[in-house]
């Protein structure tokens, strides 16, 4: 049957054969596109390596989940159901945009599988797609210049806005919709026109549209139309192709490949350098990253896959309270770096230093990694790593902020940042006399065994206040029957804030003595009331027994009636869990403190508005009691005010820094008296049943 227009392939312009142009213009694209990719690579192959090559299933999962499924979207819903809707619409699509390049050269060419009632079926959906993309890509720009959300905003330090690279791509993606449905809509509208049966339209939709209201054009004017929709969409099309890798769009075509080379395993810090044993550190030249090219080739994969969406930045405690620090821009500063030093065009640029050249002293150390920006990121970019990395670099130069010299040598000579004594590690179980009598511990430093070692570590073991929280742990592990004891002066800090502030060397140092003092004795297995240490000892520690946070040794000695609480609801007081960063986001440990708390008969508890993985970071992880950072507000302080906000009274949180933090908070907030604040372990052995 004649067509009712003639088709790109079949069409001449002033007896030049049109299909000449659907042949140059794909070959020129890809071509094209080829050579910006392989510039684009350049960077990756100067880089170091990174092992992200294991547990395929794993990889696979999350591919599905995170980037098909397009999990993290609806975090924040409007313009999540926007990018889901372009998202849903390209996949669709991708198939009809394929077939649109090779129908301009072979007329009536199908994808096999899509000629009988699969086609109609798919071609039914893709009307709607090519709609829903039209009016998400209108939403999106209304977004963008209308309502412009803060987090999309640019400081002035980091240059200007990139509005106008989102409106000018949506614009593209508006005019590859508008096209194809014009493509379609004319050789419809054609077909009514000479009484022909035209193809199936689904009503309603933009191709829809276009066949309703140009039937009454003139045949000319039809078939003009139908072939200048195809070429513009095909100009388009290939433009916005080889557009796509030169700026924050470029996740359109990394973000696969990053979401299937994400970090498997959160709290873990990558080894100095792949392939490089721990016990071979001393060796390497240099530790760190100094240079962009010591970057590993998985985050310059970050770095190009980042989508510019600000909600890094808009959860990062740092930016809230104004540090120098919008991991957004960590991305975005690292990505110019890379296009403006391996450039599409002439020689390659000298290296150079990455601190003091787009990145600031100041900005590096404001990192509490406390995983916020990790969890939020819809691509599942890296931060922490790169953090860590840059911090190892800076601290294998000597470049350690002053405030931090002091308990980073204390640790070195003494095990802990306050230099204190290590016989005096144990006197919180043995100097008090009526708790000793009350709770005897077993020293382990010379001679014994225990089945449960108690790994107290530094701030629980020397800090007057928090003393009080090793104490009542202590107690309820008595309680529950548990066979325990601690190492006393032979337990170093366990390294935590010392690996994750750039000192792997001392990290190292530690991690020896501690693994063969725990082996020694004989422990069964490894108990903490400290996140940071109970991360360490799980995360960066190797060939230890199990090792637990004492909210899980609780909620099993609640089940099982070992220990009992009473209350009476504690009138007056409105109680609000603040989950603490390496007990929450790095371990997923948000339940059992929960349940924990709740067993308390009558107690009333509330949620923050920012909990569980949203939680708000206090500021207060390991070495950051001793950083004095350039912010506005304290960290502490704004959560204090979010608890207040919710309305509580009583913080409880299940970590000694979070508790000196929140205490210190209170007080200069000037809310004593009138806001507490707690750790589960104290506030369960306040209410234990004796």
């Amino acid at each position: 049957m004649e067509p009712a227009l003639i088709p790109p392939a079949n069409f001449s312009v002033m007896g030049i054969p049109t299909v000449i142009f659907s042949v140059l213009i794909p070959v020129a694209g890809v071509a094209l596109f080829a050579y910006i990719m392989a510039k684009r690579a350049a960077p990756l192959v100067f880089s170091n390596p990174d092992f992200r090559f294991d547990r395929i299933p794993e990889r696979i999962k999350g591919v599905l989940k995170l980037w098909l499924a397009q999990w993290k979207q609806p975090r924040y819903m409007m313009a999540g159901v926007i990018h889901i809707m372009l998202f849903a619409g390209f996949i669709i699509l991708s198939i009809r945009s394929s077939s649109l390049v090779i129908i301009g050269i072979h007329d009536g060419f199908v994808f096999p599988g899509l000629k009988g009632a699969l086609g109609h079926v798919y071609n039914f959906l893709k009307d709607y797609a090519a709609t829903m993309v039209l009016i998400a890509a209108l939403m999106a720009a209304y977004r963008r210049a209308v309502v412009k959300p803060k987090r999309y905003d640019v400081p002035e330090k980091y240059g200007k806005p990139h509005t106008g690279e989102a409106l000018f791509v949506l614009a593209m993606i508006a005019g590859l919709m508008i096209t194809e449905s014009l493509f379609e809509g004319t050789m419809a509208a054609a077909a009514v026109k000479k009484g022909l049966e035209p193809e199936f339209i689904a009503p309603l939709t933009l191709a829809w549209l276009f066949k309703v209201s140009m039937t009454a054009l003139p045949a000319g004017a039809l078939q003009a139309t139908h072939v200048i929709a195809y070429y513009l969409h095909d100009i388009i099309f290939f433009s916005f192709l080889c557009f796509l890798p030169m700026g924050k769009h470029f996740h359109v075509i990394t973000s696969l490949f990053n979401v299937y080379f994400m970090k498997l395993d959160k709290g873990t810090v990558k080894p100095v350098k792949w392939g490089v044993a721990d016990n071979k550190l001393d060796e390497l030249e240099s530790f760190g990253v100094k240079n962009f090219e010591d970057f590993t080739w998985k985050h310059m994969l970050d770095f190009y896959s980042c989508a510019d969406c600000g909600r890094c930045s808009d959860q990062c405690p740092a930016n809230a309270v104004g540090r120098p620090l919008s991991p957004r821009f960590i991305s975005i500063k690292a990505r110019d770096y890379a296009f403006s030093h391996y450039p599409l065009r002439g020689p390659l640029k000298a290296s150079e230093p990455l601190i003091g050249g787009i990145f600031e002293e100041d900005e590096i150390w404001s990192c509490t990694t406390c995983g916020a920006c990790e969890e939020e990121c819809p691509l599942m970019i890296e931060y922490i790593d790169k953090m860590v990395d840059l911090r190892r670099g800076m601290v294998d130069d000597g470049n350690v902020p002053q405030s931090l010299q002091k308990p980073l040598s204390a640790m070195e000579k003494r095990g802990n940042p306050w230099g204190k004594m290590e016989k005096k590690r144990a006197e919180w179980a043995v100097k008090d006399k009526e708790f000793k009598a009350a709770c005897p511990v077993k020293v382990l430093e010379n001679g014994g065994s225990a089945e449960t070692l108690f790994f107290v570590d530094s701030i629980s073991s020397y800090d007057d206040r928090i003393i009080q929280i090793t104490q009542s742990a202590a107690r309820l592990l008595n309680a529950a029957a548990v066979d325990f004891g601690v190492l006393g002066k032979l337990e170093k800090d366990a390294g935590h804030e010392a690996r994750r502030f750039g000192e792997e060397m001392l990290f190292q140092s530690l991690k020896e003595e501690n693994t063969e003092a725990i082996l020694a004795s004989g422990a069964q297995r490894i108990v903490t009331a400290d996140p940071h240490t109970y991360n360490a000892l799980k995360k960066d520690y190797k060939g230890l027994p199990p090792v637990y946070h004492i909210s899980e040794f609780i909620a099993e000695a609640i089940r099982s009636g070992k220990i009992r609480l009473n209350g009476n609801g504690d009138p007056g007081k409105v109680y609000t869990y603040h989950d603490p960063c390496y007990l929450g986001r790095h371990n997923h440990m948000y339940d059992i403190p929960r349940d924990v708390l709740d067993a308390i008969p009558g107690i009333r508890r509330v949620e923050m508005e920012k909990s569980r993985d949203r939680s708000f970071c206090c500021g207060g992880g390991g070495l950051m009691l001793f950083y004095e950072p350039i912010e506005e507000q304290r960290m502490g302080q704004l959560r204090v005010e979010m608890a207040k906000a919710a309305g509580a009274n009583v913080i409880v949180t299940a970590c000694p820094f979070c508790m000196v933090n929140m205490e210190d908070a209170i007080k200069t907030s000037g809310l004593e008296g009138e806001m507490e604040a707690i750790d589960l372990v104290e506030l369960i052995d306040r209410h234990r049943a004796v």
